[in-house]
């Protein structure tokens, strides 16, 4: 069965930094691409990261330049680097694999608040 954890959220302030975590479970993880997303309330999820199983990335125009996105296949983990925070960033942060492919996977998610 297919389960994302994320982790690494948390309330910082304008300017900060924070390190999210997606550990997975259940699949042949090196295989996949993977991304984050994010949903502030009342709005659609968006994909801000996305990474390939031989590591190209590609962000979002909001993030470019702020987050950087990683893995490491050895401990089945992808990685979120954000810096650079603003207000605007203020999300529930998830992690998947593109594309739709396990809509079942989704996991609860971690908060970011970005203070002003």
């Amino acid at each position: 069965q297919v389960q994302l954890v994320e982790s690494g959220g948390g309330l910082v302030q304008t300017g900060g930094s924070l390190r999210l975590s997606c550990a997975a479970s259940g699949i042949a993880f090196s295989v996949y691409d993977m991304a984050w997303y994010r949903q502030a309330p009342g709005k659609q999820r968006e994909a801000v990261a996305t990474i390939t199983s031989v590591g190209s990335t590609t962000y979002a125009d909001s993030v470019k330049g702020r987050f950087t996105i990683s893995r490491n296949n050895a401990k089945k983990t992808v990685y979120l680097q954000m810096n650079s925070l603003k207000p605007e960033d203020t999300a529930t942060y998830y992690c998947n694999v593109p594309r739709g492919i396990w809509p079942q996977a989704w996991g609860q998610g971690t908060q970011v608040t970005v203070s002003s």
